[in-house]
Protein backbone atom coordinates (compact mmCIF):
# COMPACT_ATOMS: atom_id res chain seq x y z
CA UNK A 1 0.00 0.00 0.00
CA UNK A 2 1.79 3.06 -1.06
CA UNK A 3 1.94 6.43 0.96
CA UNK A 4 -1.27 8.06 -1.09
CA UNK A 5 -3.24 5.41 -0.20
CA UNK A 6 -2.88 5.34 3.12
CA UNK A 7 -3.90 9.46 3.93
CA UNK A 8 -7.00 11.13 3.23
CA UNK A 9 -7.58 13.37 0.28
CA UNK A 10 -10.53 14.63 0.72
CA UNK A 11 -11.98 18.05 2.81
CA UNK A 12 -14.94 16.73 4.50
CA UNK A 13 -14.70 17.22 7.75
CA UNK A 14 -17.36 14.00 9.68
CA UNK A 15 -18.84 16.82 12.71
CA UNK A 16 -20.57 13.78 14.20
CA UNK A 17 -17.33 11.70 14.55
CA UNK A 18 -15.38 14.66 15.83
CA UNK A 19 -18.70 15.47 18.35
CA UNK A 20 -18.83 11.70 19.26
CA UNK A 21 -14.66 11.54 20.01
CA UNK A 22 -14.65 14.86 21.40
CA UNK A 23 -17.27 13.52 24.22
CA UNK A 24 -15.73 9.93 24.79
CA UNK A 25 -11.83 10.78 24.26
CA UNK A 26 -9.61 10.26 27.37
CA UNK A 27 -8.92 13.69 29.30
CA UNK A 28 -5.48 14.69 29.03
CA UNK A 29 -4.33 14.33 32.09
CA UNK A 30 -5.04 10.75 32.50
CA UNK A 31 -3.31 10.48 28.63
CA UNK A 32 -0.12 11.83 30.45
CA UNK A 33 -0.46 9.17 33.02
CA UNK A 34 -0.88 6.56 30.61
CA UNK A 35 2.22 7.39 29.00
CA UNK A 36 4.10 7.79 32.23
CA UNK A 37 2.93 4.14 32.80
CA UNK A 38 4.23 3.15 29.35
CA UNK A 39 7.59 4.85 29.94
CA UNK A 40 7.69 2.49 32.93
CA UNK A 41 6.72 -0.85 30.80
CA UNK A 42 9.58 0.18 27.96
CA UNK A 43 12.25 -0.98 30.19
CA UNK A 44 13.59 -4.50 29.66
CA UNK A 45 14.91 -4.34 32.70
CA UNK A 46 11.85 -3.39 34.51
CA UNK A 47 10.07 -5.86 32.31
CA UNK A 48 12.31 -8.58 33.66
CA UNK A 49 11.58 -7.84 37.49
CA UNK A 50 7.71 -7.79 36.94
CA UNK A 51 7.86 -11.04 34.79
CA UNK A 52 9.88 -13.02 37.42
CA UNK A 53 7.40 -11.98 39.96
CA UNK A 54 4.83 -12.81 37.85
CA UNK A 55 6.03 -16.35 38.82
CA UNK A 56 6.81 -15.76 42.45
CA UNK A 57 6.96 -13.21 45.13
CA UNK A 58 10.64 -12.84 45.74
CA UNK A 59 13.39 -10.94 47.96
CA UNK A 60 15.53 -8.21 46.15
CA UNK A 61 18.92 -10.89 46.63
CA UNK A 62 16.69 -13.59 44.61
CA UNK A 63 16.07 -11.18 41.89
CA UNK A 64 19.70 -9.98 41.80
CA UNK A 65 21.19 -13.57 41.39
CA UNK A 66 18.03 -14.39 39.18
CA UNK A 67 19.10 -11.12 36.37
CA UNK A 68 22.75 -11.02 36.78
CA UNK A 69 22.47 -7.42 38.68
CA UNK A 70 23.50 -5.81 41.72
CA UNK A 71 21.22 -5.82 44.62
CA UNK A 72 21.24 -1.97 44.21
CA UNK A 73 20.34 -1.52 40.50
CA UNK A 74 17.27 -4.32 41.32
CA UNK A 75 16.25 -1.88 44.33
CA UNK A 76 16.57 0.62 42.25
CA UNK A 77 14.56 -0.22 39.62
CA UNK A 78 11.68 -1.63 42.26
CA UNK A 79 11.46 1.46 43.44
CA UNK A 80 10.27 3.26 39.71
CA UNK A 81 7.95 0.33 39.84
CA UNK A 82 6.59 0.78 43.65
CA UNK A 83 6.00 4.27 42.58
CA UNK A 84 3.83 3.36 39.66
CA UNK A 85 2.14 1.19 41.76
CA UNK A 86 2.88 -1.89 39.71
CA UNK A 87 4.95 -3.73 42.58
CA UNK A 88 4.18 -4.14 46.16
CA UNK A 89 6.07 -5.25 49.11
CA UNK A 90 6.01 -6.81 53.12
CA UNK A 91 8.50 -7.41 55.47
CA UNK A 92 9.20 -10.73 56.70
CA UNK A 93 11.66 -10.67 59.47
CA UNK A 94 14.63 -9.21 58.03
CA UNK A 95 13.61 -9.89 54.18
CA UNK A 96 11.25 -7.83 52.03
CA UNK A 97 9.41 -9.69 49.80
CA UNK A 98 8.43 -8.32 46.32
CA UNK A 99 5.49 -9.14 44.01
CA UNK A 100 2.82 -7.77 41.69
CA UNK A 101 0.91 -4.63 42.97
CA UNK A 102 -2.37 -6.28 41.63
CA UNK A 103 -4.45 -8.81 39.13
CA UNK A 104 -4.29 -5.25 36.47
CA UNK A 105 -0.85 -5.36 36.15
CA UNK A 106 -0.58 -9.38 35.39
CA UNK A 107 -3.13 -8.23 32.66
CA UNK A 108 -1.29 -5.95 31.09
CA UNK A 109 1.54 -8.32 31.04
CA UNK A 110 -0.92 -11.08 29.65
CA UNK A 111 -2.16 -8.90 27.11
CA UNK A 112 1.28 -7.41 26.06
CA UNK A 113 2.50 -11.11 25.48
CA UNK A 114 -0.56 -12.03 23.54
CA UNK A 115 -0.27 -8.74 21.34
CA UNK A 116 3.61 -9.81 20.99
CA UNK A 117 2.67 -13.23 19.87
CA UNK A 118 -0.32 -13.04 17.58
Amino acid sequence: MGKSEMSCDCAAIHEDILQHVRAEIIPEQQMADMAKLFKVFGDSTRMRIMAALNCHEMCVCDIAVLLDMTKSAVSHQLKVLRDNNLVKFQKKGKHAYYSLADDHVREILDVALEHINE
